[in-house]
């Protein structure tokens, strides 16, 4: 039944997907009208990094943050803190259609509790997931990139903490120019888990969001928004600034807001409004989301 379900919804999306490709392919003619300097280096650069990329690597941001919430005086109940590892191995090279790959994922985000008695790891979230990715080139210019990712989310606990739930994942991202990346992801959501089976009204349904660096790399600011399930303006907000420290090193100083539900699995369904600071580690040219 499971994959019925799956084959079922690829199939009903199929067309969304073509949309979001012509969608990539319009904003690279925008590319083209801003003059982008050295685009052609840009290019040419991404091409021999889909091509010739190492098969294994970082997937998502790297990051060790400490923080508090925000209106609150600190303590040990309402700051801790929290760290993300997330790395990719992929099973192809580029000779699949329209040059795509296969790769595996995983991603393990922790809530660490460092200012209670014996430091207790709040929650450990585990998301490995197996996904089919293809960038696209347009007139010499770079599209954007589209993954259809089939993905599980899960804390790793049993009784009444116990939180799952699997994800039919689309995702898209654009090269607006060589500053400037927006990117989506919506799924189809098949909650498994007994205890959460109300998360798409704290987890969300979809996300979009946008992020831009500067023109010498140095800084780098993003935005996420993640629609909660409802008709209603209600978004879990995630804002970034990230600053690297070294011109030809890969570490930054991190600043990462949250604000709203789902910032993990255990805690799905409570509010948090926090502000954390520390080192985030970046992949070279994408960072997930």
């Amino acid at each position: 039944m499971f994959f019925h379900i799956i084959m079922r919804s690829i199939t009903l999306y199929i067309l969304a997907l073509v949309m979001m490709v012509v969608a990539g392919c319009n904003l690279s003619a925008n590319a083209q009208i801003l003059g982008v300097p050295n685009q052609t280096e840009f290019t040419d650069s991404l091409k021999n990094e889909f091509l010739h990329a190492p098969y294994f690597g970082l997937y998502k941001d790297n990051y060790f943050t400490l923080g508090t919430t925000l209106g609150h005086v600190p303590d040990k109940h309402n700051s801790d803190v929290k760290f993300q590892l997330s790395i990719a191995q992929r099973l192809t090279k580029t000779t699949l259609p329209l040059n795509s790959y296969l790769f595996l994922a995983f991603t393990l985000k922790t809530m660490w509790n460092v200012f209670e008695k014996s430091l207790p790891m709040r929650d450990i979230n585990f998301n490995p997931g197996i996904g089919w990715s293809f960038p696209f080139f347009s007139k010499g210019r770079y599209a954007g990139k589209f993954t259809l990712l089939l993905e599980h989310e899960s804390n790793g606990r049993d009784g009444d903490e116990s939180r799952s739930w699997n994800k039919i994942s689309f995702c898209g991202s654009t090269m607006v120019n060589e500053y400037l990346m927006v990117h989506s992801k919506f799924w189809i959501p098949i909650v498994d888990g007994g205890n959460n089976k109300d998360i798409l009204y704290y987890s969300g349904i979809f996300q979009a969001g946008a992020a831009v660096t500067s023109p010498n790399k140095r800084f780098g600011w993003a935005l996420t928004l993640v629609k909660r399930k409802g008709w209603n303006l209600n978004f879990n907000t995630i804002l970034e600034f990230n600053w690297k420290i070294l011109p030809n090193d890969n570490q930054y100083l991190f600043a990462q807001y949250y604000n709203g539900y789902g910032e993990n699995m255990l805690d799905y369904n409570h509010f948090h409004s926090r502000i954390r600071v520390g080192m985030v580690i970046k992949p070279k040219f994408f960072s997930e989301f």
